[in-house]
């Protein structure tokens, strides 16, 4: 357990260090969410109802632009092979290493959702339920993209294969999401997407990690 802590303060701590991938990333989210009404035109009856959809496409987009750096740090200066040949699992060393870009990107997305939310003029009382959904929802957008990362691991142009694996896979988590904030004003309210989303993210939670090992092993032999 030792290890592991150690591992996620080292990649929490080199994240913030560097610095350049997370503004990236959440740059790209808040210049999406901002300019996308200069597109479609600012009548705020159309952007209330599309602001849900809208802060999620960004949000995958930038889960997206900041997967390269899971593994390719590591992979580059000979860590991951240190990773694969230690006694304790490899499945576990993904499982931190998801943890620490999930608090450096997800949990980032998370805090500037209700902001951007209320530039696109979403109902107050719908905001609660796009940013729980997001909090529910983001861990398993860390985990999938874990399998792309490690797919596409030493490739020529990694971000566009990264792309093109994982952007299906997120398909779910933007449907629930996006569904949850339309319900959040219903009768129902939002708790079966809520609760879907964080089922996604609990079946991801097992299964990723060991699809990510097995192209991690791959990948180094």
């Amino acid at each position: 357990m030792a290890v592991y802590l150690a591992l996620f303060r080292r990649d929490i701590l080199l994240a913030w260090r560097q610095g350049g991938e997370i503004g990236l990333a959440l740059g790209f989210f808040v210049l999406a969410v901002v300019l996308f009404p200069l597109g479609v035109g600012p009548e705020p009856e159309m952007l209330r109802r599309m602001a849900a959809g809208i802060v999620w496409v960004a949000a995958l987009l930038a889960a997206v632009l900041s997967l390269d750096r899971l593994f390719a740090a590591d992979h580059a200066d000979g860590g991951l092979d240190l990773l694969a040949l230690a006694a304790l699992p490899l499945e576990g060393a993904v499982i931190v290493k998801c943890a620490a870009h999930w608090v450096t990107t997800g949990l980032p997305l998370v805090v500037l959702s209700p902001v951007l939310a209320l530039l696109l003029g979403m109902d107050a009382t719908a905001i609660p339920a796009l940013a729980v959904g997001l909090l529910l929802g983001t861990p398993a957008l860390s985990l999938l993209g874990s399998i792309a990362a490690a797919l596409t691991l030493g490739a020529r142009r990694p971000g566009v294969l990264s792309s093109l694996l994982v952007l299906p896979l997120y398909l779910p988590m933007l449907i629930f999401g996006a569904g949850a904030v339309e319900a959040a004003s219903s009768p129902g309210g939002a708790r079966a997407y809520l609760l879907l989303l964080a089922a996604l993210s609990l079946a991801a939670l097992p299964l990723a990690p060991l699809a990510t090992a097995a192209a991690l092993r791959q990948a180094l032999d």
